[in-house]
């Protein structure tokens, strides 16, 4: 899998977060799991998996921080324990030392 990290969203002039939508407080996670990981029931099943895998890490990031997970094609095949494994070193990578949450 491949990680985006965002730590801070952007803000509007006016003050306000960069969507039109109100933002919800907490960090945010997106995935993005494409037609090389497998077929429309395997890339939901890979999905599925991955928003439970980074509820569990998601208090590791900031408040104002956004994560974008890309599954790459080998998490098709791949087990939730081994997601979870990749999961929780990519963020060891990402944040160092900065992976508790204030």
């Amino acid at each position: 899998m491949v990680l985006h990290y965002l730590p801070e969203r952007p803000e509007q002039p006016d003050g306000r977060a960069a969507s039109a939508q109100p933002v919800p407080p907490g960090a945010r996670a997106g995935f993005v799991v494409g037609k090389a990981v497998g077929n429309s029931v395997v890339r939901h099943r890979v999905t599925r998996r991955l928003r439970a895998v980074v509820r569990g890490e998601l208090h590791r990031l900031p408040a104002s921080a956004d994560l974008v997970v890309r599954a790459r094609p080998e998490a098709g095949t791949a087990a939730s324990d081994i997601l979870r494994r990749d999961l929780s070193a990519g963020l060891d990578r990402l944040l160092g030392d900065r992976g508790t949450r204030s």
